[in-house]
């Protein structure tokens, strides 16, 4: 039986184990390698896509829980890459390694979609299930802070 799902507003439609999780799609069906594989017991965060709007770790999340769903990727958060969370981002030279960032960039899209003035605690609370094995945790901090404040004004 074939899985339905959307995909950064394309439909796909897959036919193969419905257990496989929506990572390994994602990553090795679809070709879209911004979602990172981490530790892949859903603890940091690398994975995160948002699914029905929401952040959800993409590495426990089975094809078979994500049909019908909507599921949004870190290449189609925006198609330029001009998210204000991205350009807060950039702004702010958040990424050293890189590797963590397109979950930290989700989750914090999802954070400010679901809360467009939180506070430093919330920012803090928020976050926290994502790590960042370089420990950019500050500039984290100051880019979701700005993204706020460019999406409110």
């Amino acid at each position: 039986m074939a899985i339905s799902l959307k995909v950064n507003g394309q439909e796909h439609s897959f036919e193969g184990d419905s257990s496989m999780p929506v990572l390994w799609y994602v990553r090795d069906i679809l070709n879209m390698h911004g979602t990172k594989f981490g530790c892949g017991t859903g603890q940091c965060g690398a994975c995160t896509v948002h699914v029905d709007g929401k952040a959800m770790r993409s590495c426990l999340l089975s094809l078979e829980a994500a049909a019908g769903k909507e599921i949004t990727t870190i290449e189609g958060l925006d198609v330029n890459g001009d998210h204000p969370v991205q350009k807060a981002w950039r702004a702010n030279n958040v990424p050293q390694c890189g590797y963590c960032q397109a979950g930290q960039i989700m989750s914090a899209a999802s954070l400010l979609s679901d809360n467009p003035k939180p506070s430093s605690e919330q920012i803090e609370q928020s976050m926290a299930g994502n790590i960042c094995r370089c420990g950019c945790y500050e500039r984290i901090a100051e880019a979701v802070e700005m993204a706020a404040s460019e999406m409110e004004g």
